[in-house]
């Protein structure tokens, strides 16, 4: 690869990653990616959460992080060899350029028999202080990469590495996951339910609603416990909505 032409390449990928205050992570490791879905409903996003993100163990907890892109189209023979596990443009390549907080998020097309990461590289990142792996397709080495403490979402395990079904073109660009644009800083919460979206630009509206949704829905929660029907309740008419409010200026 000619070095002007490999230089240019580089520059593309490598968009400048943003840190996530602490603010940030702790208002939003306080809430589920249910009530995000939810929230971003209403402003009129409803294709946010990546079809086939699964927690590859249970208990894995809450994550959130700066999306770190991954892009993988498919394999060709002559590109997707184990010799491209050594060139500049490779995983092992993307993953020293990660920064600490990250999530990790990989298109892989959907395609789950071909494992884009194992135990090694998985090792790797929670090295680098990686918060969470995320894909539509899947790891191997599975029980090497649960040893690894790195919290992963995918489609689940096989054996078979990546360049048996795919082939890796770059980092830190626009990509699609589950059936959903994911561009570079765009932030991601990860849970139980799986991974969701929070585009970059309506981040700051995310922090200051998401925390007050949360608390409407344990209100909810509590009027269901104390034997509160539905409708007018779940969602708040205008009486309940007054009640709510009464109440937790009271507290």
């Amino acid at each position: 690869m000619p070095a002007e032409f490999f230089n240019r390449w580089v520059m593309l990928m490598t968009t400048e990653s943003m840190a996530l205050s602490q603010d940030a992570i702790d208002i939003l490791e306080g809430v589920t990616t249910a009530t995000i879905t939810t929230l971003l409903l209403k402003k009129g996003l409803r294709n946010v959460w990546m079809r086939g993100t699964r927690p590859l163990r249970t208990g894995q907890g809450r994550r959130v992080g700066r999306a770190f892109t991954l892009r993988f189209v498919p394999a060709r023979e002559d590109l997707a060899t184990p010799e491209s596990w050594s060139s500049p443009i490779s995983t092992r390549a993307a993953i020293e350029a990660m920064p600490a907080g990250c999530i990790a998020v990989a298109d892989a097309m959907g395609v789950i028999d071909a494992g884009i990461f194992g135990d090694i590289l998985c090792a790797r990142m929670q090295k680098r202080g990686v918060a969470g792996l995320v894909s539509d397709g899947v790891v191997r080495d599975q029980a090497g990469v649960l040893s690894t403490g790195l919290p992963v979402w995918c489609q689940g395990a096989v054996a078979p590495p990546s360049v048996a079904g795919l082939t890796f073109v770059g980092w830190q660009q626009a990509i699609g996951c589950g059936g959903v644009a994911v561009f570079p800083n765009d932030v991601v919460l990860v849970d139980d339910d799986g991974a969701v979206l929070i585009p970059q630009a309506m981040l700051d509206s995310v922090l200051s609603e998401a925390p007050e949704q949360e608390k409407l829905e344990a209100w909810i929660m509590e009027e269901v416990n104390r034997g509160a029907s539905l409708p007018g309740l779940y969602p708040p008419n205008a009486e309940q909505k007054a009640r709510y409010e009464a109440q937790r200026v009271a507290k």
